[in-house]
């Protein structure tokens, strides 16, 4: 998997926020993409110490969510925790884990946000755009306002940021609470609500993440 040396990897918060708002202006939001045949999920599961890490990436077949493909790798956040700038922790290993697949997803579906962020470039936006792979991210908690849609499966509603909608919370499990659907790159909100709900039949979350937390847990 080819990924694109669009920055080099900040040290400082301001360098950080310059990048996002640079590749802010690389995603594209408005394709429908072609057939959907794997998805690929991302976790990040961190160690004792607090910047001691696991990326891990599974790689599942669409139709049938059988595993078909996935990656662990060992790290360390070498980027501080601050809110708003999470990728620059998790996006160097993430992207080590991608270059070993053997098999190129024709999706990421990762464990947080993409346009649901404060500069519109969360992880999913980030990741996509490095690698110009489709991307979505799903957020088990929300960035940015929303009611709560209704009770049954597939039911949605906006989730906004100053005024714009930057996704959706969407009830995959009737009477289960939402995860929180944005776009991440090369993709369209109803496209990705639809993805999430095909990777989800039975649980919140979808098996996309669910296969890789369960990598990055036991590697």
């Amino acid at each position: 998997m080819e990924v694109r040396e669009l920055h080099d990897w900040p040290t400082t918060e301001s360098e950080a926020v310059s990048i996002q708002e640079r590749l802010r202006s690389l995603v594209r939001t408005d394709e429908q993409p072609a057939e959907v045949r794997t998805a690929a999920g991302l976790d990040v599961d961190y160690r004792e110490s607090s910047d001691e890490l696991v990326a891990a990436v599974t790689v599942l077949d669409v139709a049938t969510l059988s595993l078909v493909d996935s990656a662990a790798v060992r790290g360390r956040a070498e980027f501080p925790y601050v809110p708003g700038l999470f990728a620059f922790r998790e996006a160097p290993a993430l992207l080590k884990a991608l270059q070993e697949l053997r098999v190129v997803p024709d999706v990421l579906v990762c464990d947080g946000h993409g346009l649901a962020h404060p500069r519109r470039c969360g992880l999913a936006c980030h990741l996509g755009v490095l690698t110009d792979l489709p991307s979505i991210g799903v957020g088990k908690t929300a960035m940015g306002h929303y009611e709560p849609p209704a009770e049954p499966r597939g039911s949605w509603s906006p989730v906004t940021m100053d005024g714009e909608e930057v996704g959706r919370a969407l009830r995959t499990q009737t009477g289960v609470k939402p995860v929180f659907v944005s776009i991440g790159h090369r993709y369209t909100l109803d496209d990705a609500c639809d993805l999430v709900l095909d990777l989800a039949p039975k649980y919140r979350l979808p098996e996309t993440t669910r296969s890789a937390d369960h990598l990055s847990r036991r590697s």
